[in-house]
């Protein structure tokens, strides 16, 4: 038997089932699921800096979208935010990298 104990897509106990094993599933309370998503985020992050690529980048959009809604908000509105912050201050595409400010004497 190999262990896990960590929080799993909910179409992996039917992949596990179809490889010919049994899953050994619990279903997590509302404390413990965030704290499972929270350990989730740093596990893909962590994935995306190892592999650096789109799929690591998706997995970490879908621990996201779940945070959000554990928030009791809608992937929408979590995108709705996102616009209206994007629309305040910016992206990254300038690559800005800000060293200090100074104070102006006016």
């Amino acid at each position: 038997m190999t262990v896990y104990n960590k929080l799993v897509r909910d179409k992996i106990p039917e992949l596990i089932r179809q490889q010919g094993q049994n899953p050994i599933l619990r279903i997590l309370e509302d404390e413990e699921y965030t704290k499972c998503l929270e350990q989730k985020l740093d596990e893909e992050v962590a994935e995306y800096h190892r592999d650096r690529n789109l799929e690591e980048l998706a997995d970490i959009l879908e621990v996201v979208f779940a945070l959000a809604e554990d928030l009791g908000a809608s992937r929408e509105l979590l995108m709705k935010v996102y616009q209206a912050k994007h629309d305040e201050r910016g992206g990254f595409a300038d690559r800005l990298f800000l060293i200090a400010k100074e104070d102006i004497c006016l």
